[in-house]
């Protein structure tokens, strides 16, 4: 009688099954959780001095499992080196050298918050814990361990400031930088950074100047958000600033506070290319004596010059004495707000002036135009604000100064004269610019030497040469 096909296929696979099963079963026997345990050492000595540091603690698994290493003294009291930390089936190595997550003495009280500490000296019972992921199962493995020579003091942090705590990285020559002072009590690897709202790390460079890297006492970290090297600074908004020490043992301790960034921005501007007419427009007019301004009287405002559109590019010829008036427009193209000063737009310069004779000294970080010309004694010396307070944001500083800025987007139009009085032969006709001045900063090759043109002084009846 023949035996129908189904029956054959269902003794074929059962025979398969017992195969494997015991083929499973010869290969690899139903193995406890952890197979082993162990330490490479009875007793360690963790003080750096590379005797003895380090033991070695190598266990294996058999299923996946959460693995947690503790160690406790005669006291009871638990040190945690892991907890619950995922492993799959395998075999493992890990070097402990007594440092356990952080803890506090009775009493005690710690520049900061203790991340990783050595254990004291003592006898311990160390337990390794596994928890299988399928089932739940529980087992764990214990051994003894000798601590001793583990005496060593945490790298503190016995001073940590952050001054100003909220700074402006724009390059207005206000608050533009933020210090961080880090006192370690002994030598560590020292670490300051940011910690924006995402957990992302910002890194904050040490200041290369007193104390050596590392070095036990006051370390400073000199932030200015990477402006100064042309990067734009972190967004606005409020950080954690971390200060984390390591030493040589590896114990870690970490202090945090909080600092605010705003208004930040790598300011950018510059004097705008009209699309009729000249950038800088030059005209000439007659000079009265209530234009005259020193640092003690403010003279008249000239006019603002007619629409730019509408004048020639063309070389000036002009008497002796009387005003060359310019005016132009400045734009804020950046996510900044840019400063300025005075003197304001409209203000008359005498030829043999500067900017300081009008009190209107050089101020660092602020954004100023200047007017230059062949003939003169130093780099713009005739300079005047980017804007007055209708085109201005005024702001008042805690300590009541007040400064003024051309907000991100604006533009404003800046003008003013200088009394032409000295012809000098050899250099007339000459050439007369504008540039746009981020003092103590740098003047940008696009604002420097802007809108050039030729300047010919003339005596007229009456007055002569030099």
């Amino acid at each position: 009688m023949r035996i129908p096909f189904w029956i054959t296929l269902i003794a074929a696979l059962l025979a398969l099954s017992i195969v494997v099963v015991i083929g499973r079963l010869l290969i690899n026997p139903n193995l406890p959780l952890i197979v082993e345990a162990k330490s490479s050492l009875e007793a360690i000595s963790p003080n750096a001095d590379g005797l003895d540091d380090v033991t070695d603690f190598t266990y294996k698994i058999s299923r996946n499992a959460l693995v947690s290493l503790v160690l406790e003294d005669t006291n009871g009291q638990v040190y945690v080196f892991r907890e619950d930390e995922h492993r799959i089936a395998d075999e493992y190595r890990v070097q402990f050298s007594g440092v356990v997550d952080g803890y506090m003495l009775p009493d005690e009280q710690i520049g900061g918050e203790v991340l990783r500490r050595l254990i004291p000296d003592g006898a311990y019972t160390w337990t390794l814990q596994a928890i299988a992921e399928n089932d739940g199962e529980i087992m764990e493995i214990s051994g003894a361990l000798t601590v001793q020579e583990a005496d060593s003091p945490l790298p503190e942090i016995i001073e940590f400031t952050v001054y100003p705590p909220v700074f402006t990285p724009n390059q207005d020559g206000v608050d533009d930088r933020t210090q961080v002072n880090v006192g370690l009590a002994k030598d560590a690897a020292l670490n300051v950074y940011l910690v924006d709202s995402a957990g992302r790390e910002i890194f904050m460079p040490r200041r290369e100047e007193g104390r050596q890297e590392g070095e036990a006492g006051r370390q400073i970290f000199d932030y200015e958000g990477g402006v100064d090297i042309g990067a734009d600074p972190p967004p606005d908004g409020t950080y954690t600033v971390v200060a984390r020490a390591q030493d040589d043992e590896g114990q870690i301790v970490q202090n945090t506070t909080m600092l605010t960034i705003a208004q930040g921005g790598k300011p950018r501007a510059e004097i705008v290319a009209q699309p009729t007419g000249p950038t800088v427009v030059f005209i000439t007019q007659p000079y009265a004596e209530r234009y005259a301004t020193s640092a003690d009287v403010q003279g008249d405002l000239i006019d603002l010059p007619e629409d730019a559109g509408s004048l020639s590019m063309d070389s000036i010829t002009m008497p002796v004495g009387d005003l060359l008036v310019f005016r132009l427009t400045v734009e804020n193209y950046s996510p900044a707000p840019i400063r300025t000063t005075g003197p304001a737009p409209g203000t008359v310069y005498q030829q043999d002036q500067v900017a300081a004779s009008v009190d209107a000294y050089e101020s660092s970080g602020a954004w100023r135009v200047g007017i230059q010309c062949e003939t003169s004694s130093q780099p713009y010396p005739w300079r005047w604000a980017i804007g007055n307070e209708d085109t201005l944001q005024q702001e008042t500083a805690a300590n009541g100064d007040v400064f003024y800025y051309l907000l991100p987007g604006e533009r404003s139009v800046v003008w003013g004269a200088i009394r032409m009085t000295d012809l000098i032969e050899a250099q007339n006709p000459q050439y007369c610019w504008a540039g746009l001045i981020h003092e103590d900063v740098e003047i940008t090759l696009q604002n420097s030497n802007v809108g050039p043109r030729e300047i010919e002084l003339v005596t007229t009846e009456g007055d002569s040469a030099p």
